[in-house]
């Protein structure tokens, strides 16, 4: 753990038994205690140079350790441990030593706090599915807070996370969260690389790997490449690149171990869509969750500003824009009705096969001219960028610079016939749980859109899915692609290629213009769509040149 924290035992507070974690609480109030009195008396004590550095060190490993306990008297489901938690926090203050504060406003920057689940208001079912999530992580993150609106694909998303980086498996536990760290910092997802950071040294992960990849094994930077081109452009994963790390001699991968290490960063690389798709806040006791500093006279300081975290009441102002009411209301009338009238041509007469390629090779092209407006390059941070290499590379549509790619058919590889199959043989069960998990999102519904009930919308749906892998050059020969222009307009198109395929540029903007009188709750559920979506297109290219290899 981080300088501080490894002097305490956080894990017993994972416990479902109270007296275990009564013993946990009462150790860590000792050692806080004991830490905050060393400090108290260093400050009434003559000061020496040589005491600065320990004394800033000791400072800020209490700083940490005093960060934990608030994220854990805000997020942790257990409610003991929630008030014993606030207890050693306000006896540390009326010691005089300043406490820590949460920045921000809840989970999400997007979504205002209070549509959001709060901690201890769960019902018993829900409760039960945080204690999981608690016991096995030691947290409940901003994510699962925010997939909270979805509990049934969020209990498949949890069960699929902690088999791939806690279960038996082919990889080490250390191995795990590097590769996390590796896909997330491809997107430049700090939030993410935070976490496994954490994760990885809690698991006995070596120390220097963090300084930077070329400090990792050779095996684990050989994935580099596939790491690279799998996040941005994994259309061009071939056969070659998968013999390059099963044949690296002693640095050389067994096809499980790749397997493993190709359902990682395909599921990192969807977190990180998920995350900043949704406006995922820092975790209060990482940096950005919290501060030291008092409130402001107006209950926020200019950082909350700067960092988008406004005033739930400012939010909606700005969110709301120039956008009347009535207009929003058309737009959901208006995608009801287009529905109507597709559905009535599918009925009255089906388009040739001739037609529907050429429908699909028409908004394959046209995918490629849907690009956001805050399209300059974003600079990743050093603390990011050290865990990957080639900076520079990034997304870049297929059809670019007269470079043609073939179109990947579904009917000759897919998820349920080819893919699934090899994910299950080489590494058990996991192809059961992500196939699952591909299922939830793309059945889940509630039959409403916005404020009508009773709706079907299973259309929209496989539009939203659909025009994911035709961006991917994935095509459904089966499927008419002339309805994506018809249900998804510009701005939820622009929303979508960026959040899937460059989703450190997403901003709160975009996410506000597009489906603007639907529920937060369903704009989530879009966001799940399309990480399910993305994963699923990035894995069928890794496993097809895999299954390439094999043969």
């Amino acid at each position: 753990m981080a300088e501080g924290e490894n002097e305490v035992r956080w894990d017993g507070l994972c416990s479902r038994d109270s007296t275990a974690r009564e013993t946990a609480l009462e150790n860590i109030r000792q050692t806080i205690l004991r830490k905050t009195e060393y400090l108290r008396s260093v400050k009434e004590t003559p000061f020496r140079p040589s005491d600065g550095l320990s004394n800033a060190v000791s400072s800020d490993g209490l700083n940490k350790l005093l960060a934990h306990l608030l994220m854990l008297s805000k997020r942790c489901p257990f409610k003991d441990v929630r008030e014993k938690s606030e207890f050693i926090l306000k006896s540390v203050q009326e010691l005089g030593i300043r406490i820590p504060r949460p920045l921000g406003h809840g989970p999400s920057r997007f979504i205002p706090e209070k549509e959001i689940l709060q901690v201890g208001s769960e019902d018993a079912q829900m409760h039960a599915l945080f204690a999981d999530s608690f016991a096995a992580l030691g947290r409940l993150d901003n994510i699962t807070l925010v997939m909270v609106f979805h509990p049934q694909y969020l209990e498949s998303f949890l069960k699929t996370q902690h088999y791939l980086l806690q279960m038996d498996g082919p990889l080490p536990l250390h191995y795990r969260h590097y590769i996390g760290i590796m896909a997330a910092a491809r997107h430049q997802c700090s939030y993410l690389v935070n976490l496994h950071v954490n994760d990885f040294l809690h698991v006995g992960g070596d120390p220097k790997w963090l300084n930077g990849l070329e400090n990792a094994p050779q095996k684990l930077q050989n994935l580099g490449e596939l790491n690279k081109v799998l996040a941005h452009r994994p259309w061009l994963i071939t056969k070659e690149h998968i013999e390059g790390l099963l044949k690296a001699e002693e640095h050389s991968w067994s096809l499980a171990e790749l397997v493993h290490a190709v359902v990682l960063l395909t599921h990192y690389h969807s977190l990180a869509s998920f995350t900043f798709g949704c406006g995922i806040s820092p975790e209060i006791h990482c940096d950005g969750g919290h501060t030291f500093r008092p409130p402001s006279v107006s209950n926020y300081c200019i950082c909350d500003i700067t960092n988008g975290n406004h005033s739930v009441d400012e939010m909606q102002v700005n969110s709301a824009g120039n956008v009347s009411v009535s207009d929003s209301f058309f737009e959901v009338e208006a995608l009801m009705e287009k529905m109507r009238q597709l559905q009535e041509c599918r009925d009255e007469e089906e388009a040739s096969q001739e037609e529907m390629a050429s429908r699909f090779e028409i908004e394959k092209r046209e995918s490629m001219f849907v690009f956001s407006s805050d399209d300059e390059e974003v600079t990743p941070a050093r603390d990011v960028s050290r865990h990957f290499e080639d900076t520079s590379y990034g997304y870049k549509d297929f059809s670019r610079h007269g470079m043609h790619v073939p179109t990947f058919r579904v009917q000759d590889y897919c998820w349920e016939d080819h893919g699934y199959s090899l994910v299950n043989r080489l590494y058990p069960d996991v192809g059961q749980l992500i196939d699952e998990k591909f299922h939830i999102a793309y059945n889940l519904t509630y039959n409403t859109m916005a404020m009508h009930k009773d709706v079907d919308t299973s259309m929209l749906r496989r539009a939203i899915w659909n025009y994911i892998h035709c961006m991917f050059g994935i095509r459904y020969d089966d499927y008419d692609y002339g309805e994506i222009n018809q249900l998804l307009d510009r701005s939820f198109k622009v929303y979508i290629k960026t959040v899937v395929c460059t989703p450190e540029k997403v901003t709160q903007r975009m996410y506000d213009s597009f489906w603007r009188q639907f529920k937060h709750s369903e704009k989530v559920h879009v966001n799940l769509l399309l990480i399910e979506a993305r994963m699923q297109a990035e894995l069928l290219y890794a496993l097809r040149a895999i299954t390439r290899y094999m043969t």
